[in-house]
């Protein structure tokens, strides 16, 4: 240490030491630098997070053999293949 730097130090000790409670802990300078190095590391973490949120497609795209076996059973039900499944405006009434 620098005769400057220890002198200047000497003369802040005795005021620090009459008005400093022994039993009180206090983080001091290094606890706020974790704390806020801590807290920019979250913030990061957050904006990478969104960034990579907003590039998921949630919207499963169908497979292409699944497609063809869909038009099949569209077609299947479009013309039924059981008589008595025929239009519901042919069936007589109940009642």
């Amino acid at each position: 240490m620098s005769a400057t730097a220890s002198l200047a130090v000497t003369h802040l000790v005795p005021l620090a030491g009459e008005e400093l409670d022994k039993n009180k802990v206090t983080p001091g300078v290094l606890g706020f630098i974790v704390f806020a190095v801590i807290g920019a590391a979250v913030w990061l973490l957050m904006k990478s997070m969104n960034k990579h949120m907003k590039r998921v497609d949630f919207q499963e795209a169908p497979e292409p053999a699944a497609e063809g076996a869909d038009l099949a059973a569209a077609t299947a039900t479009a013309t039924p293949s059981d008589p008595s499944a025929g239009d519901p405006k042919d069936k007589p009434a109940k009642g």
